[in-house]
């Protein structure tokens, strides 16, 4: 078991209720390789983190229930073992004594269609969107976007959907290798095939979530494989359209904390309106021996993430 960051609850308050996170465990049953950036990753191993991770989430008892931030298995695993490696997943994932929150990342569309993919990982949708909330209690209310709603991955070729993102990427991104950022500047250099944007109809759910959490008087927990602020993350793993998303949470105070994957360094940053963004370490790149896991103590007036080895401990406080 790898050590855990701790940090002191807040002022020795128990916390409200507690949840897991995990993020971008992409699984395969392929040796270790380097990423395009040469990172290595340890694609047989992250399956023994998530191990350890539920290991330690059940033997903690509180968690009320588990996030997991997308990425279930990796783009690399053969296609013909695609459903298998889901399933394998899934199914470990299921030996935690409660309930698991999925949401889709670019490698799982990677690996299956939409149609495939959601009722496996037991997603809520409607037309093969992947975007859903739920209430752990009455005072906090988790919003969980989809971030590849308009994508040139997941969809079928001829879906309005993909026919939307690949014209978007003609338009800004010249390069015939649509993820590569080459000649991009700045947050353009976000427009990459493997990032994706939430749709209108997605964007107007959200202010009507956020509107209903306002008047209920409940504080938001935002959740998206996709990171949404360029202060958390490297620019080329941002959200398409995070200005737009962010517009419309901007409108709202009830928003407190953005979670995120995809960019696997990880990293926190507040921005202008007090929002915390939170990016999770991906288990991925753990080396055997190592971990990057973690839970979630929820208070009144904060967060605190106590990660596991390789993720940060963070506390996340609210601005009043």
């Amino acid at each position: 078991m790898g050590s855990t960051n701790g940090l002191v609850s807040a002022q020795g308050k128990q916390p409200i209720f507690s949840f897991g996170v995990i993020s971008d465990v992409q699984y395969a049953d392929q040796p270790v390789r380097r990423s395009f950036a040469g990172v290595l990753r340890y694609y047989r191993h992250s399956i023994c983190v998530l191990q350890r991770a539920i290991h330690k989430w059940n033997e903690i008892q509180k968690l009320k229930f588990v996030v997991n931030f997308g990425d279930i298995v990796d783009g690399c695993c053969p296609k013909d073992q695609s459903l298998n490696a889901v399933k394998l997943l899934v199914d470990e994932f299921e030996t935690f004594k409660g309930t698991i929150y999925h949401m889709i990342g670019n490698h799982c569309l990677y690996n299956l269609p939409r149609d495939m993919l959601l009722p496996l990982l037991k997603i809520p949708s409607l037309n093969g969107h992947a975007y859903y909330d739920f209430c752990p209690i009455s005072e906090y209310r988790f919003v969980v976007l989809d971030g590849y709603d308009i994508s040139a991955i997941g969809w079928p070729q001829d879906h309005p959907n993909t026919i939307e993102a690949l014209k978007f990427l003609r338009e800004k991104n010249p390069n015939s290798e649509k993820n590569s950022p080459e000649g991009l500047m700045g947050l353009e250099r976000r427009f990459l095939k493997f990032n994706g944007a939430v749709g209108k109809e997605q964007l107007k759910w959200l202010d009507g979530v956020l509107e209903d959490a306002t008047k209920s008087n409940q504080k938001v927990v935002l959740c998206c494989h996709v990171p949404l602020d360029p202060g958390t993350t490297s620019q080329e793993a941002l959200l398409w359209n995070y200005d737009e998303v962010m517009d419309v949470v901007h409108r709202y105070s009830c928003v407190k904390v953005c979670l995120a994957g995809h960019d696997h360094t990880g990293g926190h940053s507040i921005d202008s309106h007090g929002v915390h963004h939170h990016v999770f370490e991906a288990a991925l790149e753990c080396p055997p021996g190592t971990d990057a896991f973690g839970y979630i103590d929820v208070f009144d007036d904060r967060l605190l993430l106590i990660g596991t080895d390789r993720m940060k401990s963070t506390e996340m406080i609210f601005t009043p």
